[in-house]
């Protein structure tokens, strides 16, 4: 019997399974749909890819380093009960000593070959949401590295090593000693949990993003019947002040507020033993952007009731 694409497109509706397994299904069963969705369900796939339709927001982010590089990656479930089970931690920790083998993307963590196994880490997390019976995936991923210097990490939140609720990394170039420049890579990392900044320099900020700020402040400064030369002065010196907020390196530092990080840096160099910069950082906090399904818990309950 040939297979239609509606018909493919039929059983991914009832089933949430990929199209090419819903193409394998019906041509397995002559067709035949509902013959087509047991299938699917003694595959596992049914079961594992519908309920990949369930937002996964909890989870956790995993942090590690390895010589002059460290990576941090979140892995969501569903709930957090979830993510406290030590076979999800397990799994968590797993993929991110694994994305220490690879390029840190997304991609090729997901391709990589799960540790004692000879499947991926997409396909070990495939398996795992038939297993623990919710949905989970590997959401993001990102790697930092020096030629010479560290990568600091710090787990805010943590549930057991390694693994928390908001995963930061910190790179510094420089030829100092490593345990000092670690030790401050630290705080600074401490710093970037606390603050979130958006851009490690004023260069680095989505042009986008400063255009929109300084058309509300010169909306805001236009608001006081200012000549046009102070209301450029206003903007300017609000643009300054909106930059220490959000630039790491312009942000009052939050082990010492009476120094910028930039100036914190410079005083810590004398233990370092020789210049240092700070290069890049990333922040992962759990669920970060993902929205979250509203549901209204009255009506769920009255549905289970059978009310209307």
């Amino acid at each position: 019997m040939a297979i239609t694409a509606s018909m493919v497109k039929e059983l991914r509706d009832l089933t949430g399974a990929g199209m090419m397994d819903c193409k394998t299904a019906l041509a397995e069963t002559d067709g035949n749909m509902e013959a087509a969705v047991d299938w699917l369900r003694t595959k596992g796939i049914a079961k594992a890819d519908k309920k990949s339709g369930r937002t996964a927001a909890e989870g956790l982010v995993g942090v590690a380093a390895e010589g002059s590089k460290a990576v941090v990656v979140e892995v969501n479930s569903e709930t957090d009960f979830v993510a406290r089970n030590d076979a999800f931690q397990a799994i968590v920790r797993d993929i991110t000593k694994v994305a220490l083998t690879t390029d840190g993307s997304i991609e090729a963590v997901g391709a990589a070959t799960y540790p004692g196994s000879s499947k991926s880490v997409n396909d070990t997390i495939k398996d795992a949401i038939g297993t623990i019976g919710e949905n989970m995936n590997l959401r993001r991923s990102a790697m930092l590295s020096v030629g010479e210097g560290v990568v600091a990490t710090y787990i805010h939140n943590q549930v057991v090593e390694g693994l928390g609720k908001l995963g930061v990394l910190v790179a510094i170039e420089s030829t100092g000693d490593k345990s000092a420049l670690t030790q401050f890579g630290r705080q600074v990392a401490m710093h970037v949990a606390a603050t979130n900044p958006l851009a490690l320099s004023a260069e680095e900020i989505d042009a986008a993003t400063v255009d929109r700020e300084r058309a509300i402040f010169i909306e805001q400064a236009r608001q006081s019947g200012k000549p046009d030369n102070i209301i450029e002065k206003m903007v300017d010196g609000r643009l300054r002040k909106f930059y220490e907020e959000v630039v790491l390196l312009k942000q009052a530092f939050v082990i010492n507020p009476d120094l910028t990080v930039e100036k914190a840096l410079a005083e810590a160099e004398s233990g370092f033993g020789a210049p240092a910069k700070i290069v890049a950082f990333a922040r992962f906090a759990l669920g970060d952007g993902v929205e979250k399904a509203e549901s209204d818990f009255a009506a769920e309950v009255a549905a289970a009731a059978g009310k209307k």
